[in-house]
């Protein structure tokens, strides 16, 4: 599945926290909207690229229900995005 293909409500796990967050968009693109549960609870934009695994049918469902009993698929990136990493990562972050 790619990133693109996120909607509002999926669970997704990011790349090096293993934080879990909300997708709150329909959007497309570099950056997406969500809520990230790590330290604080935030919402706000997200790069794509560090967008690792979703919890596959975990929409609807709490995050603990998602963890207990939805399989993680590896999300697949753009080459936009995987060009954005490689700028993000070469700017030292």
């Amino acid at each position: 599945m790619f990133t693109n293909e996120l909607k509002k409500g999926d669970k997704v796990r990011l790349a090096d926290s293993g934080w879990i967050a909300i997708i709150e968009d329909n959007m497309k693109g570099n950056t997406r909207l969500a809520t990230v549960y790590g330290f604080e609870t935030e919402m706000g934009s997200v790069y794509s690229h560090d967008m690792k695994y979703v919890y596959k049918g975990g929409k609807g469902k709490t995050i603990e229900e998602a963890r207990a009993t939805c399989p993680l698929e590896k999300l697949e990136h753009t080459p936009a995005q995987l060009a954005l990493r490689q700028r993000v990562k070469d700017m030292g972050f």
